[in-house]
């Protein structure tokens, strides 16, 4: 078998199974493993595959700069953060993270809406500057600008100050096995920790995140309670989490 056919098929059962165990590949092809570990790492370097321990899982196409973010899924990111809106109760002190969807959140909160909302992402709270009836608490830090959150340890320490009802986290990818994933070192351990002071974790995943893995690992996916996903998010894409417990909510 040709390398490129073998190849194509290695990206079919990661699509058709949601990850490719390279054991498998090799039996299935009658290959060594490092053949097929060759194979992933070439995959890989085109962006169409997330290596992982034993395999691969699918490649999030979310990691771009926060400008190209802007444009992905936009409608679908909108009904998300229309959903995750209107869960927040009176009275509640919640977390929301940086990212396009969070930002689309925020201009959804209802006016009328009385509340805390504790961000480490400007463009989130330049959003909710005219929005009289929430109290905004910034989290402050280096800036990273490919996200426009706040990162490093004056964020993570100011972190440790707070107990929140619930956190709404953005993510590049969430995976039954692969967890939830984002592009940046630092940003997996801010998303950590603010998963640590809230007593619920809600994640926002437009479809292009569903099974799809990215380099950094911020925890196993029953860290989130709850994702809301969008209303045609297949399935096949959700059962996986649901299996797990989490609630799935479409938008």
């Amino acid at each position: 078998m040709l390398t490129s056919q073998r190849k194509q098929q290695i990206l079919q059962v990661l699509k058709r199974d949601g990850q490719v165990v390279a054991k498998a590949m090799s039996d299935a092809f009658g290959v060594s493993e490092d053949t097929v570990r060759r194979d992933l790492r070439e995959l890989a370097a085109e962006g169409l595959l997330q290596r992982v321990h034993g395999g691969a899982l699918p490649s999030s196409p979310a990691t771009a700069d926060y400008a190209h973010r802007q444009a992905i899924s936009a409608d679908a990111k909108s009904a998300i953060a229309r959903k995750a809106a209107s869960l927040i109760q009176p009275g509640q002190v919640v977390i929301l993270d940086g990212g396009t969807t969070c930002v689309a959140m925020a201009r959804h909160l209802p006016a009328t809406l009385k509340a805390t909302v504790i961000t480490h992402s400007p463009s989130v709270a330049v959003e909710l500057m005219h929005h009289d009836n929430i109290d905004v608490v910034m989290i402050g830090g280096r800036l990273f600008k490919h996200s426009m959150v706040a990162v490093g340890a004056s964020a993570i320490e100011a972190m440790a100050h707070i107990r929140a009802d619930v956190f709404f986290m953005g993510v590049t990818g969430i995976h039954p096995t692969g967890g939830l994933s984002t592009g940046d070192h630092e940003e997996a351990h801010i998303k950590r920790a603010l998963a640590a002071r809230a007593a619920e974790t809600v994640v926002l995943a437009s479809n292009e995140k569903l099974n799809a893995a990215s380099h950094y690992v911020i925890g196993e996916a029953t860290m989130a309670h709850t994702v809301i996903v969008d209303a045609d998010a297949p399935k096949a894409a959700t059962h996986g989490l649901s299996a797990l417990g989490i609630q799935v909510v479409r938008a």
